[in-house]
């Protein structure tokens, strides 16, 4: 009997439903079939996907780990205890055991942890042949074809000299040797960091990267579908650390684990409230007499923030592409000085107009105007300098650097504002 499949939208549907509703998420996951729920396993966030399969029977888990290629598998498995992962091991077929373990030996922050185990290897001296042999003995053994066809180099002994793409089986005569249809191929050591994995994608737009051992034997490919997978955490990750957010938490995830997630943010983003509100304090009297001002006030400061915040981001992603350095960073800070200046003047001018249209005040528009492009260029040095102190001292600079940011064009921001004004209007 065939194994039902729910059309594309309606997997989609209780995808979502999975998502929306925590009391119904067991029910609603085995509602799928086994494929679908290999599938899932890709698409909801670990967080999700561990409470998930934490409520399943093992025999259940069992059988979605058996569908999954083995670098997926290892990547759910590695969400539980040491203790589970040998468990489950243990209940696994043969050989998906031999291949998950293999890939479980290595750290997961390494070229090796991202590598897939379904390959095969062949001599360059073999015939187009032999090389069909092997081809089908692992797709009898294995159940579906090899993802490359790898090619040992006859100086020497396991070697990786290249590799045959599988048309090439249909093209060649029997007796013709694989050395003549040998391709070459990216190659990154198991022990390299993520990083070095994407820049060599990004280097080389090659749809595979074969990783090598001490020896120079290959021991996995990478693939480019397991890079946009790192590419899109990482964007995750900087996205959810922009808002204070952890990336475990869930969109639809409780109260109680949200207020745990954040609050720590908050209590920081606080602080430098207060600290905006004391500089505030100091120019009590001012503000008291001249109490335009503290309409005008909150421009300053989400004027300053918003460009602070602009110059922030796009710093952060020269960082994240090695485009820029502390070296390098004077010149960033130049050009974007002047179009702090120039875009605080451009402003300034604007609500400089409104003051002398509405409340006929050119002082407090001179004060304006003055101060929309001071803190400008504050926004601008805080954005570019920053983010980059914060990498200087470890921290990521997408989870800290806003809140440094904000502090600098908000405190300053009022400094220059109620400081001019003070000096003009006294």
């Amino acid at each position: 009997m065939a194994t039902k499949i729910n059309p594309p939208n309606k997997f989609q549907e209780i995808i979502k439903q999975i998502r929306l509703r925590p009391k119904k998420r067991r029910e609603l996951f085995r509602s799928l079939s086994v494929k679908e729920q290999a599938r899932a396993c890709l698409i909801l966030n670990k967080y999700l996907l561990y409470r998930l399969l934490s409520s399943l029977e093992d025999y259940e888990v069992i059988m979605i780990l058996e569908n999954l290629d083995p670098d997926e598998a290892t990547d759910v498995l590695q969400m539980f205890f040491a203790k589970d992962q040998r468990h489950l091991l243990e209940m696994m077929s043969d050989r998906a055991k031999s291949e998950v373990e293999k890939l479980l030996g290595f750290n997961p922050e390494t070229a090796a942890g991202l590598m897939n185990v379904d390959y095969i290897q062949v001599n360059e001296d073999d015939t187009i042949a032999e090389v069909a042999k092997q081809f089908k003995t692992h797709e009898k053994r294995t159940g579906r074809p090899p993802t490359i066809i790898a090619v040992k180099s006859g100086a020497k002994t396991g070697e990786l000299a290249g590799y045959i793409p599988g048309h090439e089986l249909g093209f060649g005569y029997p007796k013709d040797k694989a050395k003549k249809f040998i391709r070459k191929i990216a190659t990154i050591s198991y022990s390299a960091p993520h990083e070095e994995a994407i820049d060599l994608f990004r280097a080389y737009p090659h749809s595979k990267i074969a990783v090598l051992g001490d020896s120079g034997n290959i021991l996995g490919i990478i693939y480019s579908d397991d890079i946009m997978r790192i590419l899109r955490e990482q964007e995750a990750v900087s996205l959810y650390h922009f808002a204070g957010v952890l990336r475990e938490e869930s969109v639809f995830a409780s109260a109680p684990e949200k207020i745990k997630f954040r609050y720590k943010w908050l209590i920081i983003n606080l602080g430098t409230a207060f600290l905006a509100s004391f500089v505030v304090g100091m120019f009590d009297q001012t503000i008291s007499k001249y109490v335009l001002l503290a309409v005008y006030m909150p421009i300053i400061a989400g004027m300053g923030g918003n460009a602070g915040t602009q110059t922030m981001a796009v710093m952060i992603r020269a960082i994240a592409l090695k485009q820029i350095d502390f070296r390098s960073s004077f010149h960033a800070f130049k050009n974007e000085a002047i179009s702090g200046f120039i875009n605080g003047a451009i402003n300034g001018l604007i609500v400089a107009v409104v003051v002398l249209a509405v409340n006929h005040d050119p002082v407090i528009a001179f004060v304006l105007f003055s101060a929309m492009i001071v803190n400008m260029v504050i926004a601008s040095a805080a954005g570019t300098f920053v983010p980059l102190l914060m990498v200087r001292l470890k921290k990521d600079p997408a989870s800290s650097a806003t809140i440094f940011i904000t502090t600098a064009t908000d405190v300053l921001g009022f400094l220059v504002f109620l400081g001019l004004a003070t000096l003009l209007l006294s």
